[in-house]
């Protein structure tokens, strides 16, 4: 079994075909062990608005839609205890500190961050923290 941290840039496209769509499915799959920090849930709320903000889904879309996100094998960890690493991952690799807290916890886990975001993954490329990322392409 894998352990991955899984970032609201791989969850968005479960829920939306496009570019990488198919990879963040096979996330899903029961080979892995699915952690996000707490805040994961707010983060996806945001995303689900700005998609009925642009009418790309309805607000029942959205309620259908969070309520599946409930469902998925994801085990979240409250946010205080990150915050701390998090900030110290920020200032060392320059990545933010809301991105970092994904890397933080992957790191606590002695897991990988799975993203669909180039530029986070880029930022910790050459840092210390590159073992714990992996690009949604890589899966």
């Amino acid at each position: 079994m894998t352990l991955l941290v899984v970032d609201a840039s791989v969850a968005a496209k479960w829920f939306v075909e496009e570019e990488n769509s198919t990879a963040a499915l096979s996330v899903l799959s029961e080979g892995n062990r699915l952690h996000a920090p707490d805040f994961f849930l707010l983060e996806m709320d945001s995303i689900f608005w700005k998609w009925i903000r642009r009418d790309v889904i309805t607000l029942t879309e959205a309620e259908s839609l969070r309520e599946t996100l409930h469902r998925y094998p994801v085990t979240f960890h409250p946010l205080t205890p990150l915050i701390e690493p998090a900030f110290a991952i920020a200032n060392r690799t320059g990545s933010t500190v809301y991105d970092s807290v994904y890397v933080a916890l992957a790191a606590l886990l002695e897991g990988k961050m799975v993203t669909a975001d180039r530029k986070l993954y880029d930022s910790l490329g050459n840092s210390p923290f590159a073992e714990n990322i992996i690009w949604l392409e890589d899966i």
